[in-house]
């Protein structure tokens, strides 16, 4: 089948490269977000799908938004049969989605209808579920409704970062993802309607969502962390400093909601219910290190709180 990937970040990869190596199906063209500034220096640069296009010669589509009327254009003279599409990060308009004889198929990282959204793997984290998984789904105008092609399940480990589920997601989806576009081509794909039974959201997680509440029980705190990491990023202040926070461990040590505990074992701050001994913190401005190097350096005293 002719094919027009969409996506844009690192999760994405894995699904392109698996299609690019298919035999099936022949990627004529890619679409991704606009080139944007990132990392340290705000350079400019291709988005990671982007990059894999060009060092595969593929053309790609950089549209500021969906709707404009080149951009349809362009899609509809490449008359792609289907349009896989994985984390591209923009909303797709009616006419667009009308292009491809075969629609747009989503690769998804939830067991739809469960987290429909943006952050669909750090929810599942933050929530506590034990499984999660990834879907596959026609793509409608709704937000991750439409009905379902495939699905693979992947159980969350007690350390998971969203980091950590996301990598494992990304390859056993782009394996989904490629067994789906098979079942289409080979007339055998059946979508079924998504229940209505077990819907959540998982909305965007902004920086101000990523502070952490201290007056939560230690595991709620611990798995917020988790849910965060790597980004955007766990944080708290303790006394003027503001502070990015690596994964913690729970501890059976009791201290009242927020105070700070230096011994020579480690940095521990309270909960609601026990405390959470810190792993690594990174304070503004300078390089990620061990709590209790920082805690040394920054001489806090038994009155300190994290807030």
């Amino acid at each position: 089948m002719r094919v027009v990937f969409a996506g844009t970040p690192e999760p994405a990869v894995p699904s392109l490269e698996r299609l690019i190596e298919s035999t099936r199906h022949d990627v004529i063209a890619v679409v991704t977000r606009p080139d944007a500034a990132a990392g340290r220096g705000r350079k400019i640069g291709r988005s990671p799908v982007g990059q894999l296009a060009d060092a595969n010669g593929i053309p790609v589509l950089t549209p500021q938004r969906p709707s404009e009327p080149e951009f349809l254009d362009a899609l509809a003279a490449l008359e792609p049969d289907v349009c896989p599409v994985v984390a591209y990060g923009a909303l797709l308009p009616r006419p667009v989605l009308n292009v491809p004889r075969f629609g747009w198929i989503n690769l998804h990282f939830s067991l739809l209808p469960a987290w429909r959204g943006a952050a669909p793997v750090q929810s599942a984290i933050a929530a506590g579920d034990d499984v999660t998984g990834a879907s596959t789904f026609l793509l409608e105008e709704g937000m991750d409704t439409g009905p379902v092609l495939g699905v693979v399940t992947e159980r969350i480990r007690p350390t998971d970062t969203a980091g950590d589920l996301l990598g494992r997601l990304a390859v056993s989806g782009a394996e989904l993802l490629e067994a789906t576009l098979d079942a289409i081509e080979s007339g055998e794909a059946s979508a079924v309607p998504q229940s209505t039974d077990g819907i959540s959201r998982a909305a965007k997680v902004t920086v101000e969502d990523a502070r952490i509440d201290w007056a939560r029980p230690s595991a709620v705190v611990d798995r917020r962390i988790r849910s965060v990491t790597p980004a955007p990023g766990a944080w708290t202040t303790i006394g003027d400093v503001r502070l990015k926070l690596a994964p913690v461990h729970t501890s059976d040590e009791e201290l009242a909601v927020g105070h700070v505990l230096v011994r020579k074992d480690g940095v521990f701050v309270g909960t609601a219910d026990r405390a959470v001994l810190l792993g690594d913190v990174q304070p503004q401005g300078k390089k990620l290190m061990k709590a209790l190097d920082w805690a040394r350096g920054a001489r806090l005293t038994d009155e300190a709180v994290a807030r």
